[in-house]
């Protein structure tokens, strides 16, 4: 196994596990350092890294994410999103006030839950196949509630809730983001990978 391949197999593990883009940047350079000393000192990759590089990888991501890290960072991005969806809903309903119906509450309730889940699973909080995923949930969830417990309202929220759910996702957000804009070219010299 090249070096190329190694420092491949290593980024999709700790992408999978949701090592944020900052991390795994940070890893695969200290690993390339690592890999680079090794071919000089006459050793493979492997010397390095051992039989199995995705054990390896899994080993190095646990050490440096934690599941309760990884936990509270999806959660936070949960909220992010949750606090999106209200203000849009605010906006559309152009209200203060939005009534929350079984059916409204049964749909977000499981499309967060699908998606979260899938995505804690898979590693990243995207719009990809975990949105999907809960959305093919949550639309039946919706109708079926909708369907056995009424149009009644069960309680109103209040306009300052969706900043208070924007705010635990804010810095994850961000820092995601700059890591994305200040990232894939430092990635690909770095690590001598093709772009994304």
């Amino acid at each position: 196994m090249t070096n190329a391949q190694i420092l491949a197999v290593c980024r999709s593990n700790w992408e999978y596990r949701g090592i944020d883009d900052t991390s795994v940047r940070e890893m695969l350079d200290e690993l390339s350092a690592h890999l680079e000393d090794a071919q000089a000192a006459g050793r493979t990759g492997q010397d390095v890294v051992g039989r199995d590089v995705r054990s390896f990888a899994a080993t190095w991501a646990r050490a440096r994410a934690p599941l309760s890290r990884r936990v509270l960072r999806t959660a936070s991005l949960a909220c992010l999103a949750i606090g999106c969806v209200l203000l849009i809903s605010y906006l559309r309903h152009w209200t203060t006030k939005l009534a929350v119906t079984p059916d409204y509450l049964a749909f977000w309730v499981v499309l967060g839950v699908a998606t979260v889940t899938w995505e804690l699973r898979r590693g990243s909080l995207g719009m990809r196949a975990g949105w999907a995923l809960g959305l093919a949930t949550a639309l039946p969830a919706g109708i079926l509630t909708s369907l056995l417990a009424g149009d009644g309202v069960l309680f109103t929220l209040p306009l300052w809730a969706a900043p208070f759910l924007l705010l635990p996702g804010l810095p994850y957000a961000v820092a995601d983001a700059r890591a994305k804009k200040s990232g894939p070219a430092d990635d690909e010299v770095a690590v001598g990978l093709p772009g994304r």
